[in-house]
């Protein structure tokens, strides 16, 4: 647990300081990895995380009603994040109308959507049956590089100061480490049973739903079939079964 809580907030914090390695890049290459790690996200949710989330629905009954729940959590968490969870991009090309303090609820939103995350880390003995669930953790982890890199891309156009544009990658790369080990302490003190758990899950897996079909929706925005997008969506359901069930 320890190595995944610092490898999420490691790869998370490199993710979004790429912005600056990389200031130039071919966008159609960076959809290409988003629609990998939405298919991914998908998959493993329909595969890991439903399944063992309805184990547990006779003892806590209309879980679906929790999953539909977050799955309009979250759209209101974009009215705030900008879309940035799955890919938005701002450049500073582009002409938009920042409002002086419009990063703090962008902050805000997605810090809570990355805290929600890592509660999906913590504790997978209480409603996962596959061990460590190192498959729910590397979708995780290929969510959220591309979406630092996008948080990044779109704070420096609040914020030209790059020591604060840091810091806030900082406290987006913890909120999901946060989430992972406050979840623990209340469950090991007793706050969290193991039917909040379920609750929780099911919200999240609304979350990813709603985060991954939105990836394929805006990755065709004219319905045109792609094939470069159908073999790279293809693939990333394939690594996710293997992940599942041989990793």
């Amino acid at each position: 647990m320890e190595l995944s809580i610092i490898a999420l907030f490691l790869l998370t914090l490199l993710g979004g300081l790429a912005v600056f390695i990389v200031p130039k890049f071919n966008s159609s290459y960076f959809q290409l990895s988003l629609v990998f790690a939405g298919s991914y996200l998908f998959s493993i949710t329909v595969i890991h995380i439903l399944p063992d989330l309805f184990l547990h629905q006779s003892s806590v009954p209309h879980l679906g009603i929790y999953v539909l729940l977050g799955f309009f959590l979250q759209v209101i968490i974009e009215y705030f994040s900008e879309g940035v969870e799955h890919g938005h991009l701002h450049q500073h090309k582009n002409e938009h109308n920042h409002k002086p303090n419009q990063w703090i609820g962008l902050l805000i939103a997605l810090c809570t959507h990355a805290f929600l995350e890592g509660t999906l880390l913590a504790h997978p003995q209480a409603l996962h049956n596959h061990g460590q669930d190192h498959s729910v953790f590397l979708g995780i982890l290929m969510h959220k590089i591309p979406a630092a890199f996008a948080l990044m891309s779109v704070i420096t156009c609040h914020i030209h100061a790059k020591w604060k544009t840091i810091l806030i990658l900082a406290i987006f790369s913890l909120a999901s480490p946060i989430g992972i080990i406050s979840s623990n302490i209340f469950h090991e003190a007793g706050y969290f049973s193991e039917n909040f758990f379920a609750i929780l899950f099911a919200v999240v897996s609304g979350n990813f739903l709603h985060i991954s079909t939105t990836i394929f929706f805006e990755s065709s925005p004219n319905h045109k079939l792609s094939y470069n997008k159908l073999l790279v969506a293809g693939g990333a359901a394939i690594i996710a079964v293997l992940a599942e069930f041989w990793m």
